[in-house]
């Protein structure tokens, strides 16, 4: 069994230089104000509009992301529903073939890496139960010819999973300013955090207020 530390990236760049640009003639459009555009007048117009509460025009540009997670936060994920999800389906992915892996939460002290699941003992209870589960999962399959639908009822929230997620970038904002917070669940932190800089880096004119925000409310 395979052990691994969550993980993202951004499958479809969406974060281009026109798509400032494109929210910019969006908006620009409820104002008549396209005579105004200029090569470098689209970021402090998104800011105003986002100071405002105009941000319906961000709904015009969409970025997709993969999650490399545990179910615990795949579970989370996918209740926001203006999102688009293709998730790794357990009913037909056949782990007895392909192996298993978990992802490893913050609070545990194991090294991410192979380990042999019929070691008999561990040092470390987490580890146990991963191994415990590994071994059900793979016995009812070799031995009692149950399919990977019926022998996934065995696996741990700790089970990789991959996401891919799509939102447009005002629905990116919410999901960010929720789960990238102190009050999100650590493993939600553990990508969203990431990702909130990621996104602040590319597209400082619609995210910089998210991470002042979560600043001032943690200091």
């Amino acid at each position: 069994m395979l052990i691994i530390h969550p993980s993202f990236y951004v499958i479809d760049t969406g974060i281009r230089s026109s798509t400032l640009r494109r929210i910019e003639e969006a908006g620009r459009t409820c104002y008549k104000s396209e005579d105004k555009i200029t090569d470098d007048s689209a970021d402090q117009f998104i800011r105003r509009l986002i100071k405002s509460g105009h941000e319906s025009v961000l709904e015009h540009e969409n970025l997709s992301v993969r999650f490399i997670v545990d179910r615990g936060v795949s579970h989370e994920l996918v209740r926001h529903r203006l999102c688009a999800f293709s998730q790794e389906s357990t009913r037909y992915v056949d782990y007895n073939k392909r192996g298993l892996t978990f992802i490893k939460p913050p609070w545990v002290y194991v090294q991410a890496g192979m380990y042999d699941e019929h070691i008999m003992s561990f040092n470390n209870e987490w580890l146990m139960a991963m191994a415990e589960a590994a071994k059900s999962y793979h016995r009812l399959i070799a031995f009692y010819n149950w399919s990977p639908q019926q022998a996934r009822a065995v696996l741990p929230n700790s089970l990789k999973t991959e996401l891919v997620m799509t939102a447009n970038l005002r629905e990116w904002r919410h999901v960010l300013r929720l789960r990238a917070s102190k009050a999100a669940h650590p493993q939600m932190q553990e990508v969203m955090r990431p990702l909130l800089t990621y996104m602040n880096n590319h597209l400082p004119a619609v995210f910089e207020d998210i991470v002042e925000e979560i600043r001032i409310k943690e200091s």
